[in-house]
């Protein structure tokens, strides 16, 4: 084999299904070794689409997506979804091809050092600048990406070095690196704080859903009756029809998910990370602290943690319940606290989330009730970035782990549609991108694709004109805007130029019925949404 072959090889030996790119110059050697292997290879529109769907696929399956561009404008055009990959923590592996390395010691056509561009967005990075370590570079790069926190990790093959033969093979796949158990005395510490609280309350974050650690969190909350508030990612992690359940940290009209955190005498994080939300907007105070998840807490001082427990974070939660169950066979009090503190704020939050349209015009806020009635609890939603985004958050009840995917780190706008294509392919249920006009136009070109692949994911857009998101800050901070108002194709048009079925309902009617045909039916959908008419 060359080395574009072994690396190739080495794909195959990992498991990967399917390769997200573009092809160019300095990729030959790959793009035929991808041709005779058992690894499918997806042309799309742009590069920042490729790293999308990787990235999306990764949070889904727990598997690293994998994209490929070429260098120079290729691999500037991916960096966007592989840095969204690294602040969300979604395992990846970007691979980019180069120039022959005797040309990078100084200027030369579409040269950059990528690999040092790459390095402020990657748990790891390195050039194949020798063929025989690539079965090195190739489960190292998988094996990095995939422990927890899992991230992007990133491959740059010189095209020089790519058609040399090599006499290495792939290395064979091994079992994840384990996370450790957590230690008996931080269980019973964390179990007796627990115990002696009045008010407990848990911050379910990202980790929480990606560490499959949702049964060990719902037999927590079974055995303490303690609250559960999600970040955006995080949502799902407790099913939001558990009477427990404050939806996201900026849930209801009034906030009163950061109401209940207030009222606490113990707050939790389980699998948080301070980029999902800052802490400092949740006025702590003085409120005991306490940290669970695989690394130790960033220091902050507005997170600063009575506290740490690090370790796996299902295990740290079952440790705990066992500690909790075997204080309450010895005679003690338990850990099960009173509901009577948060249970107005849980009722405020559900009726506000449920509530039916109560105006003529559509508004992303109205149409959440009918999406979720559509979309069975193992259903997809892939939210793009913008004001639906908050609204998505905030109201739409997720009932499973990993339904509801939304971009809360690097929080890129335009992931939706190829996020949704990638979730397609990744998961057997129904998939819906909700996004609005501002971000579908970013990779709206990946319509083809999805066509080309035969998806039948529903593309829900709404339209307002304008970056509402951004003119409702500026509104909110100099009472106008600016700078936000755009224009817009006929989306219906537009969508069925790519033989996508397409309609713009004009009642709530005609939205409940556009939606229920689009998620039932077995075609790839676009419905537009008009805000405000």
């Amino acid at each position: 084999m060359n080395t574009a072959e072994c690396l190739v090889a080495s794909l195959e030996a990992e498991g990967v299904e399917r390769v997200f790119g573009l092809p160019g110059e300095e990729t030959e050697d790959m793009l035929f070794a991808l041709r005779d292997s058992d690894v499918e290879y997806v042309p799309v529109r742009h590069e920042q689409g490729a790293a999308f769907m990787a990235n999306v696929h990764g949070r889904l399956t727990g598997d690293a997506g994998v994209c490929l561009s070429t260098l120079g404008p290729g691999a500037t055009n991916l960096l966007t979804g592989v840095a969204d990959a690294f602040l969300d923590r979604a395992p990846l592996v970007a691979i980019t091809g180069q120039t022959d390395r005797e040309a990078l010691h100084r200027e030369s056509h579409q040269t950059l050092d990528i690999v040092s561009m790459f390095d402020a967005v990657t748990k790891w990075n390195a050039q194949v600048g020798d063929p025989e370590t690539v079965h090195e570079s190739a489960r190292k790069a998988f094996k990095v990406a995939e422990y927890e926190k899992p991230g992007p990790t990133h491959i740059e093959l010189p095209e020089d070095v790519a058609g040399v033969e090599t006499s290495v093979r792939p290395l064979p796949q091994r079992e994840r690196v384990r996370r450790p158990n957590p230690d008996r005395e931080s269980a019973r510490e964390l179990a007796s704080m627990v115990a002696s609280a009045e008010r407990p309350l848990v911050i379910a974050g990202n980790g929480a859903v990606r560490t499959d650690a949702s049964d060990a969190l719902c037999s927590f909350v079974e055995a303490t009756n303690a609250p559960v508030a999600s970040t955006f990612m995080g949502k799902g992690a407790l099913p939001d029809d558990d009477e427990r359940s404050l939806f996201t940290l900026d849930s209801g009209t009034h906030g009163e998910a950061k109401q209940a955190i207030s009222r606490a005498d113990l707050v939790v994080t389980v699998g948080f990370d301070i980029a999902e939300h800052d802490p400092a907007a949740w006025n702590l105070e003085d409120t005991r602290l306490v940290h669970v998840d695989s690394i130790p807490a960033e220091v902050y001082e507005q997170y600063d943690p009575d506290l740490e427990v690090v370790a796996d974070v299902g295990a740290t939660l079952r440790a705990v319940n066992e500690e909790i169950r075997d204080g309450d066979s010895d005679g003690g009090t338990g850990a099960v606290t009173d509901d009577d503190w948060y249970a107005d704020l849980r009722e405020h939050i559900v009726s506000d989330a449920l509530a039916p349209p109560d105006e003529e015009s559509f508004s992303v806020r109205g149409a959440l009730p009918t999406l979720r009635d559509v979309l069975a609890d193992e259903d997809v939603l892939v939210s793009d970035v913008g004001s639906h985004k908050m609204a998505i958050a905030r109201h739409y009840p997720a009932y499973a782990p990993n339904t509801c995917v939304i971009s809360n780190g690097l929080a890129s706008m335009g992931i939706a549609v190829p996020g949704a294509l990638g979730a397609d392919l990744a998961v057997d249920a129904n998939v819906v991108a909700a996004t609005g006009d501002g971000g579908f136009l970013m990779n709206a070109a990946e319509l083809e694709t999805a066509s080309r692949l035969d998806c039948s994911f529903t593309v829900l857009v709404f339209r307002d004109d304008d970056y509402g998101l951004i003119s409702e800050q500026q509104v909110e901070n100099r009472g106008t805007h600016f700078g936000t108002g755009i224009g817009n194709p006929d989306f219906v048009a537009f969508a069925e130029s790519f033989g996508v079925d397409a309609v713009r309902p004009e009642s709530w009617e005609e939205l409940e019925d556009a939606l229920e045909d689009a998620v039932a039916s077995d075609s790839l959908t676009l419905v537009e949404v008009p805000l405000g008419e």
